[in-house]
């Protein structure tokens, strides 16, 4: 990649909720000498942010300002030749994300996003990997709380698991990932999750043509299928499948990865301690995704929360999550391991989605290209930076007997 572009990485969506917050991380914990600018549609925006920066970290007042539109593909093309890394906060992603994914391809610019829409992924795979195979792009979707905590959970667990002795080679492995958390929902993730929801069929199709092209590996078995709601002495809860983007990015690190075995399945739950809260919690969302069905009603729910407005300091300084695994290859090859933090959809996942950005920049990382998860492009090295960062990657002695651990 060609270190002598003007910036090592590009915000586009600087001005966006998670935009913004992942700039004040930047801004205080970008490393010196990083060449890093601001992208949006609005300049006077792009100031009033600039001026913001400024006021906690004063190096920020010169950081320089691109203007670049998704409905401008010169301007994305601008950006992407200009920069190392571009992060994208623009969604829906599915609405606004292509155009980017392209310019970067094109250019052979890494880039990275926080999608949590596994159609959009798709459809980039299907029309961006291959080129960005031939120019040394690194395309990393998801790396914001959907999917870091789970996908480098899973490689956490089975590097440890690999240093107890319990991961002989050529074993089956099964992993497990329970989720819980504590937090709410911006404007931008509501429509997103109102677009994926109004889109069933476009996204089972954009699923079967990505499988088409992209098979397998040949002698390994990989899946990412969690079964029925049951009770889980493990998670000392109601496990509930989880039909998010996060198993399918795990079951994608784990065919990339022949270290995960010739054998691999990861199942992916929401852990609910009360019956009470299992049966409300899906019945609202079957309502919600039936309305999605309905352009008057999806229109309607759309308007509830703007784009751009989100949960205020004091409510994500109380928000918090927890992802417990349980890997294991057979009776007493158990081990247990936690990823947590804060608030996960907004302070760390602008923390998740700025570290992958800058682990791309700096870290020395295995030579990838094309459309890749977080745990094959950056793996550990992304992990040691989230440590450092204030996340938490844990060994547990055996499955906990307490409330999860609270950011």
């Amino acid at each position: 990649m060609d270190a002598e572009r003007p910036y090592d990485l590009v915000l586009f969506g600087a001005t966006g909720f998670t935009g913004a917050l992942t700039a004040e991380y930047l801004a205080r914990n970008a490393p010196a000498g990083c060449r890093w600018a601001l992208a949006g549609r609005t300049r006077g925006k792009l100031e009033a942010l600039r001026a913001h920066l400024a006021t906690l970290e004063p190096g920020c007042a010169d950081l320089p300002l691109l203007i670049a539109d998704s409905t401008d593909p010169g301007s994305l093309r601008e950006v992407a030749a200009a920069a190392r890394v571009v992060v994208s906060t623009v969604g829906p992603y599915l609405s606004h994300g292509e155009p980017l994914v392209a310019a970067c391809a094109d250019a052979g610019t890494d880039y990275v996003d926080l999608t949590g829409e596994p159609e959009f992924v798709d459809r980039m795979y299907l029309l961006h990997h291959r080129r960005a195979v031939e120019t040394g792009a690194r395309l990393v979707h998801s790396c914001g709380f959907d999917s870091v905590p789970h996908d480098l959970g899973v490689l956490f667990t089975l590097e440890r698991m690999r240093e107890l002795g319990a991961l002989p080679d050529g074993a089956a492995v099964s992993v497990r990932g329970f989720v819980r958390a504590g937090g709410t929902f911006s404007g931008g993730t509501f429509a997103s999750a109102l677009t994926v929801m109004s889109r069933p069929r476009a996204a089972a199709r954009a699923a079967r043509e990505r499988r088409a092209a992209d098979p397998h590996p040949a002698g390994r078995r990989i899946s990412a299928k969690a079964g029925p709601v049951r009770r889980s002495a493990e998670a000392r809860a109601w496990a509930v499948p989880m039909p998010t983007i996060d198993p399918l990015v795990v079951a994608r690190s784990a065919a990339a990865r022949p270290d995960y075995g010739p054998v691999f399945r990861y199942g992916h739950y929401a852990a609910v301690r009360r019956l009470p809260v299992l049966l409300a919690g899906g019945a609202g969302l079957a309502l919600l995704a039936l309305a999605a069905q309905l352009p008057p009603l999806r229109r309607a729910l759309t308007g509830l929360r703007k784009p751009g407005a989100g949960p205020g300091a004091e409510q994500r300084a109380a928000s918090w999550f927890t992802v417990r695994f349980v890997g294991e290859t057979g009776p007493g090859h158990r081990v247990f391991t936690e990823v947590s933090g804060g608030d996960p959809g907004y302070t760390e996942t602008a923390k998740m989605l700025a570290e992958s950005a800058l682990s791309l920049a700096y870290d020395e990382l295995p030579p990838t290209a094309g459309q890749v998860t977080p745990a094959v492009a950056m793996g550990s090295a992304l992990i040691d930076r989230l440590t450092a960062a204030g996340l938490r990657f844990t060994v547990l002695d055996a499955p906990p007997t307490t409330a999860p651990s609270r950011g």
